[in-house]
């Protein structure tokens, strides 16, 4: 084989390793096959998939069962920007498995069973940014820096049961983290200097036991941290709190304080400490425990903070909260207070100097705790809150809305007042308020209905949850209006509220809203109206589609407006119906049926009219009546030689000449004409067919006045049916006068037929020789 034919095999064999790479790649995941991100969490896996190209930037494998992650698992991946390999049971990686991931910004390799870190992983890794190493089971970094290569790294996670050492040079090369993240519940062992290495973190977060260990750490840190995160440590006695005066020099912002021990004996000693610290902010105590009652041996009488302005507890438990004292001990450490949180703590009274030392606050929520209205009375006395702005009262044990309002109403400042979830029950019609206050919350206070004791100054009102089934409030200042979860069937009027801007009714019973409704809110922005049964009527339809702001308007447009009925549209969304022109037009389309079936029975009378349909009708039922009687007559019923059917304008020559001639003949014949013999109010129809029956011949005396007559048209000519049905001979023709065979009409059909076929006998006019043979061969053919 030639050099070009081993050439071409290799090539084959690399394509055909790549098809069956692909394939095994499209049956292991099938996310990952046409798309760039790429979902094979939870599956099961052991292994990283084979086939993983360079379309892929993001591809998931947590939850998986991957123990080792070899050189060539990722090598093709050269895009990926997100690798999550989380909550595996990963124990080795190859040092060049990441060799090609340049473009990685995001790696988790959190929760898995890493006994060690080497720097070679990262190696390569220069713009990443995240990096999740916690809950391993590494008890170091080892004796450099792994890290030392990751310019842009932002967050950093590491960590575990068993971290126990960080040493000096462990964070070389890291100068800036936006946060740092160490699970070091079990630190035992902190070179110092460590961490001085980093110029700044933003947040800090560190899980910690050991307060010695702790304190070294600080050390480090005193310039570098702006939001210190302190998890799980314990301050229990005075002594351990000597080894954190080093805090006092920190240039940290923010201290929280999470799942934290506290005790009256170590609680003045964190004051103090807290007060010396030259750039605090904001102090924050999260699902914090505390030993006492407040009743605090070493009065706290360091220099007041001039830089502490935010404070908040919450979730803090206090075992004995009912024994807390009144707080006198920290009145003095109040007063430049600005925003103060305390959430879910229990707390069933603020006393009165607490509120009056307050002086600068601004912001104070109390929400979840067990404030009652007395108690409120008490904490919101006069003097207290005088700066006040925002107040959160929501999730406490208030129940009398007028006695709220008037031990708020002092309070000049108060813009915004929350008292939502507290049971209510009724409303009064008057109520006193804070004379400024812009926005209300009384959702899920169980109200009835809203009353004039809502002010009228309110810019926000929210009333969701509270069944409300109409809304008819005069207030002219308001901009928003949240309604949500109510009993309503119709938009509020807007006349009682000309300013508003965002109106919610979601989850009402809404079920339509008119043009005009929609329109009368001149200033309406955002109509959020989802997640109600609407019924799909042609109106309401018109009116989505062809207003033109419905988009921009409705919040959730299109998704979460569905039609309830009609059935045959339901579960659709609202903008996607069309229904028919008979279901939106049901009384045009009847009355435009109704005209149409006019015209057409019209239409069809005229026909009838001018092709004699009624005459053939008419023969039609004649003969279906004579086909039921005997076809002849018994001769015993036989009453006439014969019956005459002439015209009326003949009657002259019939009754004056033909009648006598016959009539007084010897012997003389009987005649049957229907002025003389036919029986007064019967149907002439019957009697025709009646005396054509007694009649022994029919003779028909036919002229142009005969076969132009509508006494023959529609009655006589009934006659001819049985007749001529019965193939007899009982006719006798009588041609009075000629008559030209294109004169007589097509309904006489078998009338032409038999002139054509049927010798017939013609009055002779003015010929007397003549008319003695007309008259004799008439009388032969009537006895014959």
């Amino acid at each position: 084989m030639n050099t070009h034919t081993w050439q071409m095999l290799a090539i084959y064999m690399v394509l055909a390793a790549n098809l069956s790479e692909q394939q095994a790649l499209k049956q292991t995941c099938p996310s990952c096959y046409a798309s760039q991100l790429c979902n094979c969490s939870s599956m099961g896996l052991d292994f990283i998939p084979p086939g993983l190209t360079a379309k892929i930037t993001v591809l998931n494998l947590a939850h998986n069962r991957i123990k080792h992650i070899q050189s060539q698992d990722l090598q093709q991946a050269v895009n990926l920007r997100a690798l999550l390999l989380q909550s595996n049971k990963i124990s080795s990686i190859d040092e060049d498995s990441f060799q090609s991931l340049a473009k990685l910004e995001l790696l988790d390799l959190s929760n898995n069973s890493l006994a060690h870190l080497s720097p070679r992983w990262f190696g390569r890794l220069s713009s990443l940014q995240h990096l999740h190493l916690q809950g391993n089971s590494y008890r170091d970094l080892g004796q450099s820096s792994p890290f030392s290569s990751l310019r842009n790294l932002s967050s950093l996670h590491l960590g575990n049961p068993w971290f126990s050492v960080i040493r000096q040079g462990n964070f070389e090369g890291i100068e800036f983290l936006h946060k740092l993240w160490i699970d070091g519940s079990n630190l035992s062992q902190y070179e110092q200097g460590s961490l001085q290495s980093i110029k700044e973190i933003k947040h800090m977060i560190i899980n910690i036991r050991d307060i010695n260990v702790f304190s070294e750490i600080v050390r480090d840190l005193l310039h570098s941290v702006i939001w210190l995160e302190v998890r799980r440590i314990t301050f229990s006695t005075t002594e351990e709190m000597q080894v954190l005066r080093v805090m006092s020099s920190s240039f940290a912002k923010k201290i929280s304080l999470r799942k934290t021990l506290l005790t009256d004996a170590t609680v003045p000693e964190i004051a103090s400490i807290l007060e010396d610290m030259p750039k605090l902010v904001e102090l924050e105590l999260v699902n914090c425990r505390l030993l006492g009652t407040g009743q605090w041996k070493m009065q706290i009488q360091a220099k007041q903070s001039q830089t502490l302005r935010v404070f908040t507890i919450k979730k803090l438990s206090i075992e004995e909260f009912y024994l807390f004292t009144d707080l006198q001990a920290v009145e003095g450490l109040l007063s430049l207070f600005t925003r103060v949180t305390v959430q879910n703590t229990k707390v069933f009274l603020v006393p009165c100097r607490i509120s009056q030392n307050l002086r600068s606050l601004e912001y104070l929520d109390l929400s979840a705790n067990l404030l009652g209205d007395l108690s409120l009375q008490h904490s919101a006395c006069q003097g207290g809150w005088p700066s006040l702005q925002t107040l959160n009262l929501s999730q406490n044990s208030l129940s009398d809305l007028e006695m709220t309002s008037r031990s708020l109403s002092h309070l000049g400042n108060l813009i915004v007042l929350d008292i939502s979830q507290n049971n209510f029950g009724e409303i009064p019609n008057a109520c006193k308020w804070p004379e400024n206050l812009k926005y209300l919350n009384l959702s899920s206070t169980q109200i009835p209905k809203v009353t004039s004791c809502i002010p009228r100054t309110l810019e926000v009102l929210d009333v969701s949850a509270n069944n409300l089934k109409e809304f008819e409030l005069q207030l002219p200042s308001l901009k928003e209006l949240y309604l949500t979860g109510n009993q309503l069937k119709t938009l509020p009027g807007a006349a009682p509220i000309p300013n508003l801007v965002a109106l919610s009714v979601r989850r009402n019973k809404l079920n339509s809203f008119s043009k005009e409704a929609f329109e009368s809110f001149r200033r309406m922005e955002l109509l959020d109206a989802s997640d109600n049964n609407f019924i799909c009527s042609c109106e309401f339809l018109s009116f989505i589609h062809h207003e033109a702001r419905i988009g921009q308007v409705l919040v959730g447009w299109p998704d979460k407006y569905v039609c309830d009925s009609p059935l045959a549209v339901r579960g659709a969304q609202v903008g996607t119906v069309h229904l028919s022109l008979m279901e939106c037009h049901r009384s045009l389309v009847v009355s435009l049926i109704c005209v149409l079936v006019f015209l057409v029975i019209l239409l069809l009378v005229a026909i009838s009219y001018k092709y004699h349909m009624v005459w053939y009708l008419r023969m039609t039922w004649a003969w279906l009546q004579a086909k039921r009687k005997p076809k002849r007559a018994p001769p015993k019923d036989i009453c006439y030689d014969a019956f005459v059917s002439y015209s009326e304008n003949d009657s002259d020559w019939v009754e004056n000449t033909m009648v006598r001639e016959l009539e007084q003949a010897c012997p003389p014949f009987r005649l049957c004409l229907h002025k003389r013999d036919f029986v007064p109010g019967k149907w002439i129809v019957d009697n025709i067919i009646d005396s054509i029956e007694k009649s022994h011949k029919t003779l028909f005396v036919l002229s142009e006045h005969f076969v132009q007559s509508e006494w023959c048209k529609y009655e006589l000519d009934f006659s001819h049916f049985r007749l001529f049905d019965e193939n007899n001979d009982a006719a006798i023709l009588v041609l009075l006068e000629p008559i030209q065979s294109n004169v007589i009409p097509k309904r006489f059909c078998k009338l032409r037929k038999i002139m054509n076929t049927k010798t017939y006998l013609e009055w002779p006019a003015g010929e007397e020789q003549q008319q003695q043979q007309f008259w004799f061969n008439l009388k032969i053919a009537l006895r014959s």
